[in-house]
């Protein structure tokens, strides 16, 4: 079997006069910047969307019932039989401001030394023009899908999803019944597989905070009076043992465990390990799981709590003899199947007062509960034999990641099996500075999901 180099899928890049075009269009959606947490752009870019679609042939609707628009594009199959491939997208970026270091102008596409560079280009920009171009390649080749194709595109998805839920519910009657669910992105990893993965963690994260007095106490009343700082150290201290566990009692008797397959695919595939996080982020201090089954087992199928920051007294030039009188801390719990984040954050507080620190209060801020699949189903199955023809290095297959998304609640919405890969590389940089894809997975992200779209071919 011949695999394409990295010269010769950028020549076809270059060559394709549909690719081309595209192309265009993904300048043009990086440079608007749609941002939910910075609530810019949303509308204007979900109806460029909406646009760009209908000029493609599909037919469209802009549900704008909440802040970001909800863009469905359907290109329909003229086969009666026709069975239903649906890809969900996210329209919107984090943020591209002056604490990250970029190269060129994050809402510029650059192209150089076999990358294309912008805010969005692999999260999730990029993915929607690449796949969107596979569709035209297939028409102008064929004239006739033999699958319906569906875009869901929503703009939030960098805030927790807000409102997608109920999008879902809204429209979850004529999307349901299908077939599959691409995922909105995928990788490559640090050995050149691709990934192709089943599902995500949650997440709950919250605020703590306490106040121990009306003002700042003189430090000289230290050993008699309690300060905020030690007793919210103290708190969160007491939720989590020297190796990482939750200190939550009832919480892991709820986790719904991993089935064997899920096991082996996490075993077989990840290729996570304590000396890669070492040279990767310089660490100094110890890796919390060293063993390689206990360290998997931690990052794909346990929860974990994480104080995301943490703010108490005084920060200034000098010192300020003071016992702080408030301290804060931002907090999340990442999930796995059978935690919800409501239930989690009040077993938290309950823990906390059972532990002595009532003073603590814990406010929510959002959450999102987990999916995993043992990624059996027949049309994952013919995902992975069809990316085994485009991948020399092959595939990894995963239950899970360890990172977090709204697969749940599309999964509980549309009742369809989901596989998540893409056309980003280790090195993507997403949500940091000079956001990247490669020319050539671009390409051959393209040349994927065409192969995907022909599959169904009777």
């Amino acid at each position: 079997m011949h695999f394409a180099t990295e010269e010769e899928q950028i020549a076809k890049f270059e060559a394709d006069e549909i690719t081309q075009t595209y192309l265009d269009i993904l300048r043009t959606l990086i440079a608007k910047k749609s941002i939910f947490a910075q609530q810019i752009g949303l509308k204007e870019t979900a109806r460029y969307l909406g646009e760009i679609f209908r000029q493609a042939g599909a037919e469209v609707e802009v549900d704008e019932s909440y802040t970001a628009p909800f863009v469905i594009a359907r290109f329909r199959s003229s086969n009666p039989a026709a069975k239903t491939v649906i890809f969900y997208q996210h329209y919107d970026t984090v943020p591209a401001d002056g604490d990250q270091v970029w190269t060129a102008d994050p809402f510029h596409l650059s192209i150089r030394d076999g990358l294309m560079v912008g805010r969005g280009v692999d999260d999730d920009k990029g993915h929607i023009t690449a796949r969107l171009t596979a569709v035209q390649k297939y028409l102008a080749a064929k004239k006739e899908l033999p699958v319906h194709v569906t875009f869901i595109m929503e703009g939030a998805e960098e805030s927790a999803s807000t409102d997608l839920d109920n999008y879902l519910n809204k429209h979850k009657k004529s999307l349901r019944g299908a077939d599959l669910l691409v995922w909105e992105q995928g990788t490559k990893n640090p050995k050149g597989q691709l990934e192709i993965s089943g599902g995500n963690k949650g997440i709950v994260t919250f605020d703590v905070r306490v106040k121990s007095a009306d003002v700042d106490i003189h430090s000289s009343y230290g050993g008699v009076i309690d300060s905020a700082a030690w007793y919210l150290i103290n708190a969160l201290t007491s939720l989590r043992s020297p190796d990482g566990r939750i200190l939550v009692e009832g919480l892991y008797e709820k986790i719904i465990p991993p089935n064997a397959r899920e096991l082996e695919l996490v075993e077989r595939y990840a290729s996570r390990t304590a000396e890669e996080f070492k040279a990767i982020y310089g660490l100094e201090l110890p890796v919390l799981k060293e063993e390689r089954q206990a360290l998997l087992r931690r990052l794909f199928f346990e929860p974990s709590i994480n104080i995301e920051g943490i703010s108490s007294g005084y920060q200034g030039q000098g010192v300020k003899t003071i016992l702080p009188a408030e301290a804060s801390a931002k907090m999340e719990v990442r999930l796995v199947p059978g935690l919800e984040p409501h239930k989690v954050l009040e077993q938290i507080q309950a823990q906390l007062v059972k532990n002595g620190f009532e003073h603590v209060e814990v406010v929510y801020t959002l959450g999102e509960k987990s999916y995993r699949s043992d990624m059996s189903a027949p049309s994952i199955v013919n995902v992975v034999q069809l990316a085994e023809q485009f991948y020399e290095k092959g595939i990894s297959l995963l239950p899970t990641t360890i990172g977090t998304g709204p697969m749940h609640t599309v999964y509980e919405a549309l009742e369809v099996p989901m596989a998540a890969f893409g056309l980003g590389n280790a090195n993507s940089r997403d949500h940091g500075g000079d956001e990247n894809v490669t020319i050539a997975d671009y390409y051959t992200h393209i040349e994927l999901i065409e192969a995907l779209i022909a599959s169904y071919e009777e």
